[in-house]
């Protein structure tokens, strides 16, 4: 349910309008000001939101975002993609919503890129975005740089590393940077979309993963897309955002050398943590989009409260029409 708003009615009017040298790492910085930080329990309770208590509502059902700049995470959408409705129904149904853009996930789906740019704009709709892993050798990298730029997209993002080692994390910012470059000659920017474990991994005197990232990624080469659910999560498991995680979201935001220029939008259960659907949780969207505006603003949910065509609809919904739900 939404504030003021019943989930159905909130559904209806979305189909009836369709960042040098490492420094000391942020744990060690922003200590102080979560001394005292009480247990796992208590901290849930800490960041729990009061219903409707967000600053940055408009009641008024105003845009949160401009509507041209929303777009959708496919791989949202993956259990209805791989399933009995498939690809191209999934799609239809997300371009009536009102979607205007896509990022793309999971493959091409049997399509070549040049196939699939004709279905999109057969139905109306733009991938302007990509999720996709470091290339193992220059033949791939040049696969996946063809692609992009046959589909129209604007957008190449990274979206998973991980490891426990610091030398680690310095070689994968070096791979990032030679992809970002090569993707330059393609006409894309070339991006890094982050998880939680960046901020709570200690590589080393206090020295996280986002320590070596935002400080070894060239910012004239590779920009930032915020998962924001991650960073606050990430925030709020380090202890360093649990007072405040939209501040300390905003913090790492503004602190990076690269440019942010996509969101990602999905929300966070106050009680257990889950991943629930945009504007059904805690976070305070309208503050972060405030504090820091982007070019694009992705709907994400990685588990779908009900569906993954009732995710997208509550997210269009909510950035469309400027109204916070509830679950």
């Amino acid at each position: 349910m939404c504030y003021g708003i019943s989930d159905d009615q909130a559904l209806s009017a979305a189909r009836a309008q369709r960042g040098g040298p490492l420094r000391p790492g942020r744990r060690s910085l922003l200590r102080g000001a979560v001394a005292g930080a009480v247990g796992a329990g208590a901290l849930a309770a800490g960041v729990t939101a009061a219903p409707g208590a967000h600053a940055g509502q408009d009641r008024r059902g105003r845009p949160l975002v401009p509507p041209g700049l929303i777009s959708l995470q496919l791989y949202t959408m993956r259990d209805d993609l791989n399933g009995a409705r498939g690809y191209d129904a999934t799609l239809r149904a997300v371009a009536r919503m009102g979607y205007p853009r896509v990022e793309q996930a999971l493959g091409l789906f049997g399509r070549t890129a040049r196939e699939m740019r004709a279905f999109y704009r057969e139905i109306g709709v733009r991938a302007t975005s990509s999720h996709n892993d470091i290339s193992p050798d220059r033949a791939a990298l040049e696969t996946k740089l063809r692609d992009a730029r046959t589909l129209g997209q604007s957008y190449m993002n990274v979206p998973w590393l991980n490891s426990q080692a610091l030398d680690d994390w310095k070689r994968f910012a070096e791979q990032m940077n030679q992809e970002a470059a090569a993707a330059r000659r393609y006409g894309l920017r070339y991006g890094y979309h982050n998880h939680a474990h960046e901020f709570t991994i200690d590589l080393g005197r206090g020295v996280t993963p986002w320590d070596v990232l935002t400080s070894e990624l060239d910012p004239r080469l590779v920009h930032l897309e915020i998962d924001i659910y991650w960073a606050v999560t990430g925030g709020i498991e380090s202890g360093d955002g649990v007072r405040d995680p939209e501040r300390f979201t905003i913090d790492v935001i503004r602190s990076a050398p690269q440019r942010v220029l996509q969101y990602h939008v999905k929300d966070r259960d106050p009680v257990t943590g889950d991943t629930i659907d945009p504007g059904t949780g805690m976070i305070d969207f309208p503050r972060i989009f405030r504090a820091h505006p982007v070019k694009e603003y992705i709907v994400e949910n990685d588990t779908p409260d009900v569906t993954p065509l009732q995710t997208a609809e509550v997210g269009w919904a909510y950035l469309r029409h400027g109204r916070r739900g509830r679950r």
